[in-house]
């Protein structure tokens, strides 16, 4: 079952669409019917949700992709669950604290909810008005192939991203960690429309920077296939660790100034009569 965040006529997803043709059987799309972009996991609660069918085993959704595989998966594929959701392939890379913001890896992370592999694709680029479609369209089929299954499903999914070279150029597929990415800001953009209203704009901002060594970032910019596993787990032990150590040390210090003020604070004994001084 493949998806996408930029919509149903996107590029991306007719690449993909091609590469699904070659390995599998059966192919179903259920893709939003416009750009999705940033949506993450959200999911539509507080409004209905409208599919419309444009050929056998190909809809589009007036919802967000994870909306779209709920879709899917629950309703228009009941009968039969995929056996794999392949989620892009997005106009441009998923890396780093992007893939939080990220409605190509949203679509994958919900089915990962559903408890159905999943898989989220991504051609970097340099220069939107010339993606390299072509590399993705090459390497996708191998690298897909080579992990569609595997026991990462059971509590992650996976994150592809392919660099901005020629197919004759790309590196070997590199397992990477997540990493910073390229993500720094969010910009408010605004103006006013011919109406003589104001509007703002959101705009995300990246900047080109050094990531970790073995993060996707580092992998992309060497030319190589990043695979990235992510899960829903996203607890920071190290943080975790130091609040429970210092409310440790808070609770022993207050338990010590208690003992302290009892202590202090213990009543004297009533002195009894003798037999000589009771009246």
């Amino acid at each position: 079952m493949l998806t996408n965040d930029d919509g149903f006529d996107a590029p991306g997803l007719r690449t993909l669409t091609e590469v699904a043709e070659e390995l599998a059987e059966e192919v179903w799309i259920v893709a939003p019917n416009h750009d999705q972009s940033g949506t993450s996991h959200s999911l539509s609660l507080h409004s209905p949700l409208r599919i419309s069918q444009k050929e056998e085993r190909k809809y589009s959704v007036s919802g967000t992709p994870g909306d779209c595989v709920a879709i899917a998966v629950r309703h228009l594929m009941a009968s039969g669950r995929p056996d794999l959701i392949l989620s892009g392939i997005n106009r441009g890379a998923n890396l780093g604290i992007e893939t939080v913001f990220s409605g190509t890896v949203g679509a994958a992370m919900a089915g990962l909810l559903l408890g159905i592999p999943a898989i989220a694709l991504s051609q970097a680029f340099s220069d939107r008005s010339a993606v390299r479609w072509d590399t993705a369209r090459a390497l996708a089929p191998k690298v897909i192939k080579q992990f569609a299954k595997g026991d990462w499903s059971q509590g992650s999914i996976l994150n592809i991203n392919f660099p901005d070279v020629p197919v004759s150029e790309v590196g070997p597929v590199e397992l990477t960690t997540q990493g910073t990415g390229l993500m720094e800001d969010i910009d408010v953009v605004s103006g006013i429309d011919p109406r003589s209203l104001e509007y703002h704009w959101l705009r995300l901002r990246r900047a080109a920077r050094e990531d970790a060594p073995g993060s996707e970032t580092s992998a992309i910019a060497r030319g190589r296939v990043s695979v990235t596993p992510l899960q829903f787990e996203r607890t920071n032990q190290t943080v975790l660790a130091s609040l429970q150590a210092a409310a440790t040390a808070s609770s022993t210090k207050d338990h010590k100034a208690k003992k302290t003020e009892n202590s202090h604070a213990k009543p004297q004994r009533r002195k009894e009569k003798t037999n000589f001084e009771q009246e």
